[in-house]
């Protein structure tokens, strides 16, 4: 190759170079697009799920993210996504956000970065009431098989916190509760609250079932950005704590929450930082 050639390949070798090493800013980014693309499940009552009225994917976790949007004047996104495909989803670039029972792990937060926890969830065992006698904790589950959505932190904590035991998954929570009802498995790891659902909807049907009381452990739960989106993560957290100042966001937990609705519960937490 002669000299002029090289010479004319630096700029384009000092150019991919910058390119490689360059930090998109996604905060520019939305507020260039004008819309927030938020990523959540859509089949997890009452976080985000969709209205059998309207079909439109409403629940508490929704009504964040769009706080969020209104907070930076841009529109709302909302992007249905599998629970394996979270992190990897806001890796790839396809959502800004995700708000989907996304719960703090030690190892996710090697992965993304967290806001400021919106919801604590304890993580329960639903199991068939014909076996409430024997299976009385978690630790009665011990080398047998429990059902859980796939790339959850259900599963991951039914792995590290029940001796020997087996984990089904699924790809939603329907599939890993009908798991249970047919006997597949002898229990259901996940959020109390989505526990709680099936097991008032499964009253009407002839396999009843229960919630093991204690918690097979307690995680809170926050927004998921890429790593170091400061600038992002900085307004998802201003909005959190705003909300929480405000007294609003007791007004969006009781809009889902409230003793009004399918799921009444006293918010005994608050929005903070997620201590490790």
């Amino acid at each position: 190759m002669s000299l002029k050639t090289i010479l004319k390949c630096v700029p384009l070798l000092a150019a991919l170079s910058a390119s490689g090493v360059a930090h998109a800013d996604a905060l520019a980014d939305v507020k260039a697009r004008g819309t927030l693309v938020c990523g959540t499940l859509g089949t997890s009552e009452p976080f985000s799920f969709q209205d059998p009225k309207t079909r439109q994917v409403v629940g508490y976790e929704v009504d964040l993210c769009r706080k969020v949007a209104e907070h930076l004047g841009v529109k709302l996104e909302i992007k249905m996504i599998a629970v394996a495909a979270r992190i990897p989803e806001l890796a790839g670039g396809r959502v800004d956000v995700v708000a989907a029972n996304l719960g703090w792990t030690p190892e996710r937060a090697q992965q993304i970065d967290y806001s400021y926890q919106h919801y604590v969830s304890p993580q329960k065992i639903l199991i068939r009431r014909d076996d409430a006698a024997t299976l009385a904790t978690p630790a009665d589950l011990a080398d047998k098989r429990v059902s859980a959505v796939s790339g959850s932190s259900s599963e991951a904590g039914a792995k590290k916190l029940i001796p020997g035991v087996t984990t089904v998954t699924f790809k939603d929570p329907p599939t890993a509760f009908m798991a249970l009802q047919q006997k597949k498995v002898s229990g259901f790891v996940g959020s109390e609250l989505m526990l709680l659902k099936f097991k008032q909807d499964a009253e009407s049907s002839p396999v009843k079932l229960d919630i093991i009381e204690k918690p097979l452990f307690v995680e809170p739960w926050g927004i998921g950005l890429r790593k170091g989106e400061d600038g992002l993560r900085k307004e998802v957290n201003q909005v959190l704590s705003q909300l929480e100042t405000s007294g609003e966001l007791q007004v969006i937990y009781d809009r889902w929450f409230g003793p009004d609705t399918k799921f009444p519960s006293k918010r005994v937490f608050k929005v903070e930082e997620i201590k490790d």
